[in-house]
């Protein structure tokens, strides 16, 4: 089994029941989900005349391979009414495939670890409350330390 995570967000609609609705597709159409960090708010990052993020990191455990896990998610994302319109813009789901085991890919489509965490607070802090140690493997420094180093201004709230 492949060790997984992803990150989920969303800023459309009923974002925490869009969050529990992804979190049940991935269970049915991709592995089970084994934690879940806490829900966090941020402001839009890039576009940011738009609504606020709900986000959450995910690990789970899965048979697939990295294209076909981005097939299928990519296919959660259209079953949610994922509507791809504008760069940064507002979405009713996002799920980022942020880590798959420690392998490094770059394939078309697909850039893995996740080629922007380490610049985005809302990518890192619920990382770090996942999993604080985890080693990413090219920078080669724990979910923790970078996000103690990020510079990102954006901050990032726990959702109640």
């Amino acid at each position: 089994m492949n060790k997984v995570y992803l990150l989920i967000g969303g800023n459309m609609g009923n974002r925490q029941e869009n969050l529990q609705k992804a979190i049940a597709l991935i269970r049915q159409r991709i592995g089970e989900v084994q934690q879940a960090s806490s829900i966090y708010e941020t402001a839009a990052w890039g576009k940011t005349d738009q609504p606020s993020f709900l986000n959450q990191a995910l690990l789970l455990y899965t048979a697939m391979e990295p294209l076909p896990l981005l097939k299928e998610i990519l296919a959660v994302e259209l079953q949610m009414g994922r509507e791809r319109i504008e760069k940064n813009g507002p979405r009713t789901i996002d799920i980022d495939i942020i880590f798959y085991n420690d392998a490094i890919i770059d394939e078309p489509g697909l850039i893995v670890p996740h080629p922007a965490m380490a610049q985005r607070r809302f990518v890192l802090t619920p990382m770090a409350e996942l999993s604080p140690q985890l080693l990413h493997p090219v920078l080669k420094r724990t979910m923790q330390q970078l996000l103690e180093e990020c510079t990102d201004p954006l901050p990032v709230h726990t959702f109640n």
